[in-house]
C-alpha cells in the first residue's frame, strides 16, 4: 500500500478549503435571484390551477343534445303553424257567415220591397172596388139600396156606408132595419176610436 507524503495531504488540504471557499462565494453570489425566482414561482397562481383548485365548488351545468334541441325548436314550429291554420280557417268561416248574413238581409229587403208592392197593389184594386160598389148603391134608390144592405154582411155594410158621402148614406141608413141601423151606426163611431177604446158589445143585427 502507497502510503501519502505529508505534502500530499497539505496540498489536497488546501485544494478542499478553495474549493469550499469557491462553493460559498458561487452560493452566495446565486442564491438572491434564485430566491427570487422561486418566490415569485411559489406566489404566482396561473388561470388553470385556480380552476383546478375550485373545480369541486363549481357545479357542471348539463346542455341539452343538439338534436333535442332541434325537435324542441321543429315541434314549436308545427305548433305555430298549426295555429295559424286554425285562424285562418276561423276568419275563413267568419267571412262566409257575414256574407251569408249580407245575401239574407238583402233578400228580406227584396221581399219586403216585393210585399210592399204586392200590398199597395191589393189596397189600390180593394178601394177601388169599394168605391165602384158605393158609386152603384148611390146611383140606386135608396129603397131599393137598402133592401140589398139589409141582406149584406154587415162588415160590407159597414164599408160601404162608411166610404160613402154622408147624403147619400142617411136616406139608405133610413130605409134599414132598426136593429141594423143602429149596429152600423155603433160600428161606425166606435172604429174612429183608439183600439183600446172601442166597445162593439151589445150589438144586435135584428
Amino acid at each position: 500500500m502507497k502510503r501519502l507524503r505529508p505534502s500530499h495531504l497539505f496540498l489536497g488540504a488546501l485544494a478542499l478549503a478553495a474549493a469550499g471557499k469557491i462553493g460559498q462565494l458561487g452560493s452566495n453570489a446565486i442564491a438572491p435571484s434564485e430566491h427570487a425566482t422561486m418566490a415569485t414561482a411559489l406566489s404566482v397562481v396561473s388561470p388553470a390551477a385556480a380552476a383546478e383548485g375550485n373545480e369541486e365548488e363549481v357545479e357542471p351545468q348539463v346542455c341539452e343534445a343538439p338534436e333535442a334541441v332541434f325537435a324542441e325548436i321543429k315541434r314549436e314550429r308545427e305548433l305555430l303553424v298549426q295555429q295559424s291554420d286554425a285562424l285562418l280557417q276561423q276568419e275563413a268561416r267568419v267571412q262566409i257567415g257575414q256574407e251569408k248574413l249580407a245575401a239574407d238581409a238583402q233578400q228580406l229587403r227584396d221581399l219586403k220591397t216585393a210585399l210592399e208592392e204586392l200590398l199597395a197593389k191589393v189596397e189600390a184594386q180593394q178601394t177601388a172596388d169599394v168605391e165602384r160598389l158605393v158609386n152603384l148603391y148611390r146611383n140606386m134608390k135608396p129603397k131599393a139600396a137598402a133592401d140589398i144592405i139589409n141582406e149584406m154582411d154587415i162588415e160590407i155594410s159597414v164599408l160601404v156606408l162608411g166610404t160613402m158621402p154622408e147624403r147619400d148614406a142617411a136616406p139608405i141608413l133610413a130605409g134599414l132595419d132598426a136593429a141594423r141601423a143602429r149596429a152600423i151606426s155603433k160600428i161606425l163611431v166606435e172604429r174612429s176610436k183608439l183600439p183600446g177604446d172601442q166597445d162593439f158589445s151589445g150589438l144586435r143585427l135584428q
